[in-house]
């Protein structure tokens, strides 16, 4: 299975996704994960394997997201956590990780 094979990012396509800039779904000109999901039928038709998504936590932005200052909280321009959770599983209903 797909799952049990250590290998599989050697095969892999990854596509880095930066949420901010990626699709807007709410028209406040700020990419988000709601976006991101929307377009996961585009990535699987580009034959992506994998999504990178650069840091989306809760963070001051001191340091472009890579401060996180809320491991549990997604940073509210972006959605949340709800927003998340459905997002990997769409990813994960296509194949994807």
């Amino acid at each position: 299975a797909k799952d049990r094979d250590p290998e599989w990012f050697k095969r892999a396509v990854f596509y880095e996704v930066l949420v901010r800039s990626f699709q807007d779904s709410n028209g406040d000109g700020v990419g988000d994960l709601k976006g991101l999901t929307a377009k996961l039928d585009y990535l699987q038709w580009l034959g992506v394997d994998c999504l990178w998504l650069p840091p989306f936590f809760k963070s001051p932005l001191r340091d472009g997201g890579y401060d996180v200052s809320d491991y549990t909280a997604v940073l509210p321009e972006f959605g949340d956590l709800a927003d998340f959770v459905e997002f990997v599983d769409a990813a994960h209903q296509r194949g994807m990780r």
